[in-house]
Protein backbone atom coordinates (compact mmCIF):
# COMPACT_ATOMS: atom_id res chain seq x y z
CA UNK A 1 0.00 0.00 0.00
CA UNK A 2 1.29 3.47 -1.11
CA UNK A 3 1.43 5.94 1.90
CA UNK A 4 0.09 9.59 1.53
CA UNK A 5 2.92 11.85 2.97
CA UNK A 6 1.99 13.89 5.26
CA UNK A 7 0.36 17.49 4.92
CA UNK A 8 3.41 20.16 5.49
CA UNK A 9 1.39 21.63 8.36
CA UNK A 10 0.85 18.70 10.35
CA UNK A 11 1.55 18.81 13.55
CA UNK A 12 1.12 22.59 13.99
CA UNK A 13 -1.68 23.47 15.99
CA UNK A 14 -3.73 27.07 15.95
CA UNK A 15 -6.17 28.54 17.76
CA UNK A 16 -8.19 30.51 15.75
CA UNK A 17 -10.65 33.39 17.42
CA UNK A 18 -12.02 34.41 14.07
CA UNK A 19 -15.19 35.46 12.45
CA UNK A 20 -17.07 36.80 8.87
CA UNK A 21 -14.20 36.46 5.70
CA UNK A 22 -10.73 37.75 6.12
CA UNK A 23 -9.28 35.56 10.02
CA UNK A 24 -11.56 32.28 8.44
CA UNK A 25 -9.74 32.70 5.36
CA UNK A 26 -6.33 32.54 7.15
CA UNK A 27 -7.17 29.26 9.36
CA UNK A 28 -8.65 27.44 6.50
CA UNK A 29 -5.75 27.71 4.52
CA UNK A 30 -3.24 26.84 7.62
CA UNK A 31 -5.79 23.62 8.33
CA UNK A 32 -5.91 23.08 4.38
CA UNK A 33 -1.92 22.55 4.58
CA UNK A 34 -2.56 20.18 7.54
CA UNK A 35 -2.42 22.02 10.56
CA UNK A 36 -4.84 21.00 13.41
CA UNK A 37 -6.94 24.57 13.51
CA UNK A 38 -9.72 25.22 16.68
CA UNK A 39 -12.18 27.27 16.15
CA UNK A 40 -13.31 29.37 19.10
CA UNK A 41 -17.55 29.58 18.60
CA UNK A 42 -19.39 31.93 21.24
CA UNK A 43 -22.59 29.82 22.79
CA UNK A 44 -25.17 29.50 19.96
CA UNK A 45 -22.19 29.22 17.16
CA UNK A 46 -20.57 31.56 15.19
CA UNK A 47 -23.07 34.24 13.78
CA UNK A 48 -21.59 33.88 10.61
CA UNK A 49 -22.68 30.42 10.01
CA UNK A 50 -26.66 32.52 9.74
CA UNK A 51 -25.82 35.27 7.91
CA UNK A 52 -28.77 35.91 4.97
CA UNK A 53 -28.14 37.31 1.34
CA UNK A 54 -24.43 37.72 -0.22
CA UNK A 55 -23.08 36.38 3.52
CA UNK A 56 -25.11 32.64 3.18
CA UNK A 57 -21.86 31.07 1.96
CA UNK A 58 -19.23 32.52 3.95
CA UNK A 59 -19.00 30.07 6.60
CA UNK A 60 -19.12 26.90 4.20
CA UNK A 61 -16.34 28.11 2.24
CA UNK A 62 -14.15 29.42 4.75
CA UNK A 63 -13.96 27.18 7.55
CA UNK A 64 -13.42 23.55 6.36
CA UNK A 65 -11.12 21.16 7.97
CA UNK A 66 -11.40 23.03 11.13
CA UNK A 67 -12.52 21.45 14.61
CA UNK A 68 -14.72 23.98 16.64
CA UNK A 69 -15.03 24.71 20.05
CA UNK A 70 -17.77 26.78 21.72
CA UNK A 71 -16.69 29.07 24.79
CA UNK A 72 -18.01 31.76 26.40
CA UNK A 73 -14.26 33.48 26.39
CA UNK A 74 -16.32 36.76 27.88
CA UNK A 75 -16.96 34.92 31.05
CA UNK A 76 -13.82 34.60 33.58
CA UNK A 77 -13.51 30.65 33.36
CA UNK A 78 -13.94 30.90 29.57
CA UNK A 79 -10.94 33.18 29.14
CA UNK A 80 -9.02 30.84 31.59
CA UNK A 81 -9.90 27.97 29.59
CA UNK A 82 -9.30 29.89 26.10
CA UNK A 83 -5.65 31.18 27.96
CA UNK A 84 -4.80 27.55 28.73
CA UNK A 85 -6.06 26.60 25.16
CA UNK A 86 -3.98 28.91 23.63
CA UNK A 87 -0.38 27.55 25.85
CA UNK A 88 -0.84 24.26 23.72
CA UNK A 89 -1.25 25.80 19.98
CA UNK A 90 1.70 27.37 18.00
CA UNK A 91 -0.42 29.92 16.53
CA UNK A 92 -3.53 31.94 17.51
CA UNK A 93 -5.21 33.91 14.67
CA UNK A 94 -8.33 36.67 15.43
CA UNK A 95 -9.86 39.33 13.53
CA UNK A 96 -11.93 41.17 16.10
CA UNK A 97 -12.76 44.93 16.13
CA UNK A 98 -9.93 46.82 17.67
CA UNK A 99 -9.35 46.64 21.62
CA UNK A 100 -11.44 43.73 22.08
CA UNK A 101 -8.94 40.84 23.01
CA UNK A 102 -6.64 43.26 25.14
CA UNK A 103 -10.05 44.21 26.80
CA UNK A 104 -10.32 39.66 27.33
CA UNK A 105 -6.67 39.71 28.08
CA UNK A 106 -6.14 37.58 25.27
CA UNK A 107 -4.20 39.70 23.07
CA UNK A 108 -0.78 39.17 22.14
CA UNK A 109 0.93 41.30 24.82
CA UNK A 110 -0.85 39.11 27.08
CA UNK A 111 -0.48 36.06 26.04
CA UNK A 112 3.55 36.24 25.10
CA UNK A 113 4.39 36.89 28.56
CA UNK A 114 2.76 33.30 29.04
CA UNK A 115 3.91 31.80 25.38
CA UNK A 116 7.23 33.12 24.51
CA UNK A 117 6.91 30.66 21.77
CA UNK A 118 3.45 31.81 20.58
CA UNK A 119 2.83 33.61 16.88
CA UNK A 120 -0.15 35.52 17.18
CA UNK A 121 -2.01 36.89 14.12
CA UNK A 122 -4.40 39.81 14.49
CA UNK A 123 -6.46 40.46 10.96
CA UNK A 124 -7.15 44.15 11.43
CA UNK A 125 -8.45 47.52 9.08
CA UNK A 126 -5.37 49.21 9.54
CA UNK A 127 -1.95 48.40 10.90
CA UNK A 128 -0.41 51.16 13.02
CA UNK A 129 -0.94 54.64 12.53
CA UNK A 130 -3.94 57.09 12.17
CA UNK A 131 -6.23 55.22 10.74
CA UNK A 132 -5.61 52.24 12.89
CA UNK A 133 -8.60 52.33 15.42
CA UNK A 134 -11.19 52.61 12.86
CA UNK A 135 -13.72 49.77 12.10
CA UNK A 136 -13.05 48.59 8.26
CA UNK A 137 -15.25 46.34 6.10
CA UNK A 138 -13.82 45.34 2.65
CA UNK A 139 -16.51 48.05 0.53
CA UNK A 140 -14.72 50.98 2.97
CA UNK A 141 -10.98 49.81 2.28
CA UNK A 142 -11.61 49.46 -1.15
CA UNK A 143 -12.91 53.13 -1.59
CA UNK A 144 -10.20 54.40 0.64
CA UNK A 145 -7.58 52.23 -1.47
CA UNK A 146 -8.27 52.93 -4.88
CA UNK A 147 -9.73 49.96 -6.17
CA UNK A 148 -13.04 51.23 -6.25
CA UNK A 149 -12.51 54.30 -8.02
CA UNK A 150 -10.33 52.31 -10.50
CA UNK A 151 -13.04 49.44 -11.22
CA UNK A 152 -16.06 51.62 -12.05
CA UNK A 153 -16.38 54.32 -14.55
CA UNK A 154 -15.73 58.12 -14.52
CA UNK A 155 -17.62 58.84 -11.42
CA UNK A 156 -18.77 55.95 -10.39
CA UNK A 157 -16.59 53.72 -7.62
CA UNK A 158 -17.28 50.33 -7.69
CA UNK A 159 -16.52 47.88 -5.59
CA UNK A 160 -15.07 44.69 -6.50
CA UNK A 161 -17.48 41.75 -7.21
CA UNK A 162 -16.06 39.54 -4.53
CA UNK A 163 -14.68 40.22 -1.09
CA UNK A 164 -11.33 40.53 -2.33
CA UNK A 165 -9.32 42.30 0.62
CA UNK A 166 -10.54 39.80 3.25
CA UNK A 167 -9.27 37.00 1.33
CA UNK A 168 -6.32 38.46 0.34
CA UNK A 169 -5.88 39.70 3.94
CA UNK A 170 -6.49 35.93 5.07
CA UNK A 171 -3.58 34.97 2.17
CA UNK A 172 -1.33 37.60 4.10
CA UNK A 173 -2.06 36.37 7.81
CA UNK A 174 -1.36 32.94 6.44
CA UNK A 175 2.04 33.79 4.46
CA UNK A 176 2.91 35.52 7.52
CA UNK A 177 2.42 32.55 9.90
CA UNK A 178 4.44 30.26 7.66
CA UNK A 179 7.35 32.70 7.63
CA UNK A 180 7.14 32.99 11.84
CA UNK A 181 7.00 29.50 12.05
CA UNK A 182 10.65 29.37 10.16
CA UNK A 183 11.96 32.52 11.98
CA UNK A 184 11.02 30.26 15.37
CA UNK A 185 13.06 27.73 14.14
CA UNK A 186 16.04 29.79 14.91
CA UNK A 187 14.94 32.37 17.71
CA UNK A 188 12.98 29.72 19.96
CA UNK A 189 10.67 32.93 20.14
CA UNK A 190 6.87 33.45 18.69
CA UNK A 191 5.80 36.84 17.52
CA UNK A 192 3.25 39.08 16.71
CA UNK A 193 1.69 38.98 12.73
CA UNK A 194 -0.28 41.92 11.56
CA UNK A 195 -2.34 41.74 8.29
CA UNK A 196 -4.61 44.41 7.58
CA UNK A 197 -7.70 45.00 4.63
CA UNK A 198 -6.24 49.22 3.88
CA UNK A 199 -3.00 47.69 3.28
CA UNK A 200 -4.00 45.00 1.38
CA UNK A 201 -5.73 46.84 -0.88
CA UNK A 202 -3.38 49.65 -1.06
CA UNK A 203 -1.04 46.98 -2.43
CA UNK A 204 -3.48 45.91 -5.29
CA UNK A 205 -3.70 49.62 -6.34
CA UNK A 206 0.17 49.36 -6.17
CA UNK A 207 0.59 49.13 -9.97
CA UNK A 208 -1.67 52.51 -10.36
CA UNK A 209 0.63 54.15 -8.11
CA UNK A 210 3.59 53.26 -9.59
CA UNK A 211 2.11 54.50 -13.18
CA UNK A 212 1.25 57.78 -11.74
CA UNK A 213 5.15 58.40 -9.81
CA UNK A 214 6.36 57.28 -13.21
CA UNK A 215 4.33 59.50 -16.06
CA UNK A 216 3.25 62.56 -13.63
CA UNK A 217 0.00 61.97 -14.86
CA UNK A 218 -3.30 60.44 -12.88
CA UNK A 219 -4.35 57.13 -13.99
CA UNK A 220 -8.12 57.16 -15.21
CA UNK A 221 -10.48 54.00 -14.35
CA UNK A 222 -10.15 50.96 -15.93
CA UNK A 223 -13.35 51.27 -18.17
CA UNK A 224 -11.75 54.72 -19.57
CA UNK A 225 -7.96 53.62 -19.25
CA UNK A 226 -5.81 53.80 -22.52
CA UNK A 227 -5.12 50.41 -23.21
CA UNK A 228 -1.43 49.48 -24.55
CA UNK A 229 -2.70 46.67 -26.31
CA UNK A 230 -5.08 47.59 -30.08
CA UNK A 231 -7.78 44.45 -29.27
CA UNK A 232 -8.02 43.99 -25.54
CA UNK A 233 -11.70 44.10 -25.05
CA UNK A 234 -15.48 42.25 -24.90
CA UNK A 235 -16.93 41.69 -27.74
CA UNK A 236 -20.98 41.24 -28.76
CA UNK A 237 -21.06 37.85 -30.81
CA UNK A 238 -24.15 36.87 -33.10
CA UNK A 239 -27.58 36.46 -30.30
CA UNK A 240 -26.12 38.63 -27.86
CA UNK A 241 -23.15 36.16 -26.87
CA UNK A 242 -19.95 38.33 -25.15
CA UNK A 243 -16.64 37.33 -25.58
CA UNK A 244 -13.22 38.86 -24.19
CA UNK A 245 -10.66 38.57 -26.96
CA UNK A 246 -6.91 40.18 -26.60
CA UNK A 247 -4.67 40.10 -29.07
CA UNK A 248 -1.73 41.65 -27.81
CA UNK A 249 0.78 41.35 -30.40
CA UNK A 250 1.12 42.08 -33.66
CA UNK A 251 1.50 38.07 -34.51
CA UNK A 252 -1.78 37.71 -32.62
CA UNK A 253 -3.38 40.62 -34.17
CA UNK A 254 -2.27 38.44 -37.68
CA UNK A 255 -3.77 35.47 -36.63
CA UNK A 256 -6.75 36.87 -35.34
CA UNK A 257 -7.52 38.62 -38.89
CA UNK A 258 -7.17 35.09 -40.24
CA UNK A 259 -9.12 33.27 -38.06
CA UNK A 260 -12.00 35.81 -38.95
CA UNK A 261 -11.25 35.32 -42.18
CA UNK A 262 -10.70 39.07 -42.71
CA UNK A 263 -6.75 38.89 -44.19
CA UNK A 264 -7.50 42.65 -45.81
CA UNK A 265 -7.14 43.94 -42.59
CA UNK A 266 -3.75 43.46 -42.57
CA UNK A 267 -3.36 45.72 -45.34
CA UNK A 268 -4.57 48.76 -43.71
CA UNK A 269 -1.54 51.03 -43.27
CA UNK A 270 -3.33 52.19 -39.94
CA UNK A 271 -3.48 48.56 -38.73
CA UNK A 272 -0.22 48.16 -39.84
CA UNK A 273 1.62 47.92 -35.97
CA UNK A 274 0.46 47.64 -32.21
CA UNK A 275 1.09 51.21 -31.48
CA UNK A 276 -0.48 52.30 -34.70
CA UNK A 277 -3.46 50.56 -33.74
CA UNK A 278 -3.89 51.52 -30.79
CA UNK A 279 -4.00 55.19 -32.13
CA UNK A 280 -7.11 54.40 -34.36
CA UNK A 281 -8.18 52.08 -31.49
CA UNK A 282 -12.09 53.18 -31.49
CA UNK A 283 -12.13 52.47 -35.55
CA UNK A 284 -10.66 48.94 -34.84
CA UNK A 285 -12.83 48.08 -32.04
CA UNK A 286 -15.95 49.40 -34.12
CA UNK A 287 -14.65 47.34 -37.13
CA UNK A 288 -14.29 43.98 -35.50
CA UNK A 289 -17.46 44.57 -33.66
CA UNK A 290 -19.59 44.79 -36.57
CA UNK A 291 -17.55 41.14 -38.16
CA UNK A 292 -17.54 39.57 -34.33
CA UNK A 293 -21.46 40.03 -34.61
CA UNK A 294 -21.66 37.85 -37.17
CA UNK A 295 -20.33 34.82 -35.46
CA UNK A 296 -21.54 32.43 -33.36
CA UNK A 297 -19.35 32.17 -30.14
CA UNK A 298 -19.61 28.14 -30.01
CA UNK A 299 -17.80 28.00 -33.75
CA UNK A 300 -15.59 30.60 -33.16
CA UNK A 301 -14.02 29.60 -29.10
CA UNK A 302 -12.71 26.83 -30.72
CA UNK A 303 -10.54 28.27 -33.59
CA UNK A 304 -9.63 30.76 -31.27
CA UNK A 305 -8.35 28.49 -28.86
CA UNK A 306 -6.84 26.39 -31.58
CA UNK A 307 -4.91 29.55 -32.53
CA UNK A 308 -3.48 30.89 -29.70
CA UNK A 309 -5.31 33.58 -29.15
CA UNK A 310 -6.66 34.31 -25.45
CA UNK A 311 -10.24 34.67 -25.06
CA UNK A 312 -13.00 34.09 -22.69
CA UNK A 313 -16.52 33.96 -22.00
CA UNK A 314 -17.91 36.06 -19.57
CA UNK A 315 -18.90 33.14 -17.03
CA UNK A 316 -21.50 33.71 -13.81
CA UNK A 317 -20.34 32.17 -10.69
CA UNK A 318 -23.70 29.78 -10.92
CA UNK A 319 -21.85 28.25 -14.07
CA UNK A 320 -18.52 27.41 -12.61
CA UNK A 321 -20.41 24.75 -10.56
CA UNK A 322 -20.13 23.01 -13.37
CA UNK A 323 -17.19 23.91 -14.91
CA UNK A 324 -15.81 21.13 -16.86
CA UNK A 325 -12.11 22.08 -16.28
CA UNK A 326 -12.43 22.64 -12.08
CA UNK A 327 -13.67 19.28 -12.39
CA UNK A 328 -11.39 17.75 -14.16
CA UNK A 329 -8.36 19.18 -12.29
CA UNK A 330 -10.25 18.32 -8.93
CA UNK A 331 -10.75 21.66 -7.89
CA UNK A 332 -13.98 21.58 -6.94
CA UNK A 333 -14.73 18.64 -4.56
CA UNK A 334 -17.78 17.60 -1.88
CA UNK A 335 -18.09 18.43 1.31
CA UNK A 336 -19.78 17.10 4.12
CA UNK A 337 -21.83 20.17 5.55
CA UNK A 338 -22.45 20.89 9.44
CA UNK A 339 -26.70 19.42 8.28
CA UNK A 340 -25.49 15.95 7.34
CA UNK A 341 -26.04 17.38 3.33
CA UNK A 342 -23.63 17.82 1.10
CA UNK A 343 -21.91 20.76 -1.24
CA UNK A 344 -19.11 21.38 -3.63
CA UNK A 345 -16.50 23.50 -2.45
CA UNK A 346 -13.45 25.34 -3.94
CA UNK A 347 -10.03 24.25 -2.86
CA UNK A 348 -6.80 26.52 -2.62
CA UNK A 349 -5.25 26.99 -5.75
CA UNK A 350 -2.22 25.49 -5.54
CA UNK A 351 -1.34 22.00 -6.09
CA UNK A 352 1.85 19.94 -3.81
CA UNK A 353 3.64 17.13 -5.17
CA UNK A 354 0.94 16.54 -7.69
CA UNK A 355 -1.45 17.06 -5.17
CA UNK A 356 -4.16 19.72 -4.34
CA UNK A 357 -4.82 20.16 -0.46
CA UNK A 358 -8.30 19.08 -0.23
CA UNK A 359 -11.17 17.98 2.19
CA UNK A 360 -10.15 16.05 5.26
CA UNK A 361 -13.24 16.53 7.46
CA UNK A 362 -16.98 17.13 7.42
CA UNK A 363 -17.74 21.19 8.00
CA UNK A 364 -18.10 21.10 12.08
CA UNK A 365 -21.72 21.89 13.75
CA UNK A 366 -21.22 24.65 16.88
CA UNK A 367 -19.69 22.63 19.65
CA UNK A 368 -18.53 19.33 17.73
CA UNK A 369 -15.55 19.62 19.22
CA UNK A 370 -15.86 20.99 22.38
CA UNK A 371 -15.52 17.99 24.82
CA UNK A 372 -12.64 16.21 22.30
CA UNK A 373 -10.63 19.64 23.22
CA UNK A 374 -11.26 20.18 26.72
CA UNK A 375 -10.75 16.54 27.96
CA UNK A 376 -7.57 16.54 25.98
CA UNK A 377 -6.89 19.79 27.74
CA UNK A 378 -7.43 18.04 31.36
CA UNK A 379 -5.20 15.24 30.22
CA UNK A 380 -2.14 17.48 29.63
CA UNK A 381 -2.78 19.34 32.94
CA UNK A 382 -3.26 15.88 35.24
CA UNK A 383 0.00 15.19 33.19
CA UNK A 384 1.68 18.21 34.00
Amino acid sequence: MTSIPALPLAGIRVLEFTHMVMGPTCGMILADLGAEVIKIEPPGGDKTRQLPGLGIGFFRSFNRNKKSVVLDITSEEGRATATELAGQCDVVLENFRPGLMEKLGLDYATLCKRYPRLIYVTHKGFLPGPYENRLALDEVVQMMGGLSYMTGPVGRPLRAGTSVNDIMGGMFGAIGVLAALRERETTGRGQEVQSALFENCVFLSAQHMQQFLMTGEPPPPMPSRVSAWSVYDVFTLAEGAQLFIGAVSDKQFATLCRVLQRPDLLDVPAYRDNAARVAVRPQLLAQLGEILAQHQVEALAPRLEAAGIPYAPIVRPEQLVQDPHLKASGGLVPMQTEDGGSTEVVLLPLMMGGRRPGVRSPLPKAGEHTEEVLAMLASRRQAA
